[in-house]
């Protein structure tokens, strides 16, 4: 049996917009990743497309950048 404690929070999916705020874009920019396979994995659920918020996070975390110049310092 599956029992949640305090501590966990509810897993949530969220839709394009939702995702979209999440992510500081707009849903346009998260349709054209979709499109282009570039953004965060989603989820099809009933015809709708969602996004889970590990994953959401997981596609930001990605790129993450120290330096705003086109080297790097840890060479």
């Amino acid at each position: 049996m599956l029992t949640m404690t305090s501590k966990t929070p509810p897993f949530r999916y969220l839709r394009t917009s939702e995702a979209a705020r999440f992510l500081s874009l707009s849903p346009r920019t998260m349709e054209k990743h979709r499109l282009y396979g570039t953004g965060p994995r989603y989820r099809k659920l009933g015809g709708r497309v969602v996004y889970s918020i590990p994953d959401l996070q997981e596609w930001a975390d990605q790129d993450i950048r120290t330096c705003s110049s086109g080297h790097r310092s840890d060479r």
